[in-house]
């Protein structure tokens, strides 16, 4: 969702879709997509794709383990999540049964586990770490609350991250006999995760280009008489054959395109339909997020304006990003000038009624958000959809979304802009 410069001027941002614009048709051969629907006429682009080293996370293991120091906490608690692979490279899901760990302020981190499950846990691990496990019959909080007090608890609070369940928490303090401060964990996750490093980047832009590829196929392919789940089935398919891994899709179809999250109404292809698809995949834990939308047949005057609108707002929220500013401003810029357009006020409708963007890197949505009250300072590094829509219930709605990443010298794009209403892709 961006480019270069401090300053950059709605020329600029065309050109540089123009040149960048070929990430719309990257991994497709359009000869043979056109022929045929199949994936086999797609290429994957991941091959080349390295995922996060151990150094690398061991460096976030010290980064965070100094923030604990320097804030005198003890020790931080993490449960399965993206949190737990961001530092560990333990990838793995939340169930009953818990997986967490307990990184101290020094020394190495422990992982609790069931027993059964640690072979598998040792697979995706990469950093130094005590792996202790548990039997059906035994408790995890035992193990977590041991650890707590040989490493953390006489240096300061124990930190818990936002995204771990609080039975978690609680269980561990009772069984640690109490804790005598618990503090959140956010800041200390936020402090690490939300700048990227150029080896996540690097994953963010192959998530991408995965992405809009697979739109790209899709877009050539849809015909009058399709229901949204068989587009959807041509998205998942392409996005599979091109490397990612699939994570969600959204088609919306005429009045569906209206509710920015779907409907549960039939709909189908016809001529002047709305087609409105959004939709991310997954590259070695990094996650893309693109939506573009482009109508069946001739456009009429109203669909052209609304898409161009959006467009604007698009560039407008790219233009007002620049080091420093708090990335609420980006969301008040675009509204400022969706109201004087004539649309809604104040998140109503019609007009745009969810924020700017959001965050995005290991989570599809993470902080900061491209929302008018969030005031934290645009960092370089920091990553960002951008998709500023219009929704008129009744009638359509128009998304163009596409992800950016903010650098000292100004907003740089995963992917180019659609450059029309014509050449969505």
């Amino acid at each position: 969702m961006q480019r270069q410069g401090t300053v950059i001027s709605r020329r600029e941002l065309l050109a540089a879709a123009t040149a960048v614009s070929a990430a719309g048709a990257i991994g497709v051969d359009r000869a043979s997509a056109e022929a045929s629907p199949t994936p086999e006429s797609l290429k994957s682009l991941t091959g080349t794709a390295r995922p996060i080293s151990g150094e690398e996370r061991q460096a976030r293991i010290e980064k965070v383990q100094g923030l604990m120091q320097q804030r005198k906490v003890g020790a931080f608690l993490v449960e399965a999540g993206s949190t737990l692979e961001y530092f560990t490279g333990v990838r793995w899901r939340t169930s009953e049964r818990t997986t967490a760990a307990l990184i101290p302020a020094q020394g190495r981190a422990v992982i609790v586990t069931p027993f059964f499950e640690e072979p598998s846990i040792r697979e995706s691990l990469a950093v130094e770490a005590d792996v202790r496990h548990w039997q059906e019959d035994e408790s995890p909080f035992d193990l977590l609350a041991a650890a707590y007090r040989e490493r953390g608890a006489q240096r300061g609070p124990l930190a818990v991250d936002p995204n771990t369940r609080f039975f978690i928490f609680e269980q561990v303090a009772r069984a640690a006999g109490g804790v005598q401060n618990a503090v959140a964990g956010e800041p200390l996750v936020r402090a690490c995760r939300m700048r990227k490093s150029p080896a996540e980047l690097a994953l963010l832009q192959v998530a991408n280009d995965v992405t809009i590829a697979a739109i790209s196929h899709v877009h050539a392919h849809v015909k009058a008489g399709m229901s949204h789940s068989e587009i959807e089935s041509l998205v998942i398919s392409a996005t599979e054959a091109l490397g990612g891994t699939h994570l969600f899709s959204l088609v919306l179809l005429n009045e569906a395109s209206a509710f920015p999250h779907g409907s549960v109404k039939p709909q189908q292809v016809r001529e002047g339909s709305v087609i409105l698809i959004d939709t991310g995949c997954d590259v070695h834990g990094y996650q893309s997020d693109i939506s573009r939308t482009w109508i069946f047949g001739e456009p009429s005057p109203r669909q052209r304006e609304l898409w161009n609108t959006v467009k604007r707002g698009q560039e407008i929220a790219l233009e007002t990003a620049k080091v420093g500013v708090p990335v609420g401003r980006i969301d008040k810029a675009v509204r400022d000038f969706y109201e004087s357009k004539g649309w809604s006020k104040n998140y109503g409708l019609p007009g745009l009624a969810h924020r700017t963007g959001h965050g995005i890197g290991m989570d599809g949505h993470e902080p900061p958000y491209l929302v008018r009250s969030d005031t934290t300072p645009l960092e370089s590094g920091m990553c960002f959809s951008d998709e500023p829509g219009l929704y008129v219930p009744g009638e359509f709605g128009v998304r163009l979304e596409d992800c950016w990443h903010m650098t000292d010298s100004g907003p740089k794009l995963f992917t180019a802009l659609a450059k029309s209403i014509d050449e969505p892709v």
